[in-house]
């Protein structure tokens, strides 16, 4: 498939959205996500809640009663990756959401680019709580960012950058989606889905297990991997992920991504502001205009 031209990439001032999860029991991940994450119920709506920092939804759980648990090896959230703006700041959430389920915690990386830290909500979904390095200190290697998963220590860290203040303040500190990474079947197809068709660049590999897209010149915006997943097929309807949320800066923008799905024989419901569509593995995307409305 070639390659797509500058024009059509995503623009440079994408962001990721609200991540939609279908839930099953509505009042233990509501409480493990305020309690241990910190978030507020910021809207009750579209039959749930969501989940955010002051008036920005990062998180929505949707009800859904009967479904089934997703296996490990099936498509689908890898991780939502919470954005932080300093190290204090996510150093308040790490320390909560470890005393909150001290067993949630899987584990901690310094990707140089980025110190991230992961946890497991209730019903199994990844969740990173990252803070980034200053863009100056990125390296890249060519048009690839130099990413690694060096050890860094969650106690270390907290005795470092966890401050009275910082707890105190938690809630009023603002947060992110920075990025979703997915399970998905294998890293060929979803570069010919994520890049190819849609327009992000491609930033990283990693052994050809995993694929890390951005726009912008960020270090990713979306991942994909198999490290569970190889040759996994279209997703049943199970608990896990509902949505993925991306947002464009204009309606140009989204018309632009109109015509190329249009044009790549991918089949989308069309509003004029915002586009929903579905990738091989059946994961649901939509990608709207930004608006400066922030709630549902």
């Amino acid at each position: 498939m070639p390659a797509l031209s500058a024009q059509d990439l995503l623009s440079a001032d994408l962001s990721m959205g609200t991540v939609m999860l279908k839930v099953g029991d509505m009042a233990t991940m509501t409480r493990y996500y305020t309690t241990a994450l910190g978030l507020d119920i910021v809207a009750e709506a579209d039959g749930g809640v969501y989940l955010g920092r002051n008036t920005t939804p990062l998180v929505h759980l949707a009800p859904a009663p009967g479904l089934q648990q997703p296996g490990r090896g099936e498509a689908g959230l890898f991780h939502t990756a919470l954005l932080f703006d300093d190290q204090a700041a996510l150093a308040a959430t790490i320390a909560s959401a470890a005393h909150f389920e001290p067993r949630a915690f899987v584990g901690s990386a310094d990707h140089l680019v980025s110190e991230a830290f992961y946890f497991t909500d209730p019903e199994g979904n990844g969740i990173e709580l990252y803070y980034d390095r200053p863009r100056s200190d990125w390296q890249w290697n060519g048009s690839d960012v130099v990413m690694d998963s060096l050890a860094l220590s969650p106690q270390h860290y907290l005795e470092q950058h966890l401050t009275d203040q910082s707890v105190a303040g938690q809630r009023q500190e603002t947060a992110a989606v920075g990025h979703v990474h997915l399970q998905v079947g294998d890293v060929q197809t979803a570069q010919d889905f994520y890049v190819d068709t849609l327009g992000f660049a491609r930033t990283a590999g990693w052994h050809g297990q995993a694929l890390f897209v951005s726009a912008g010149g960020y270090h990713h915006h979306m991942a994909m991997n198999v490290w569970n997943s190889r040759g996994a097929g279209p997703r049943k309807d199970t608990l896990g992920l509902g949505e993925v949320l991306i947002q464009l800066p204009g309606a140009d923008d989204v018309a632009a991504l109109a015509d190329r799905l249009k044009h790549r024989g991918v089949a989308a419901a069309d509003t004029g502001a915002e586009l929903v569509f579905q990738d091989p593995w059946l994961n649901n995307i939509r990608v709207s205009v930004e608006t400066k409305t922030t709630t549902p």
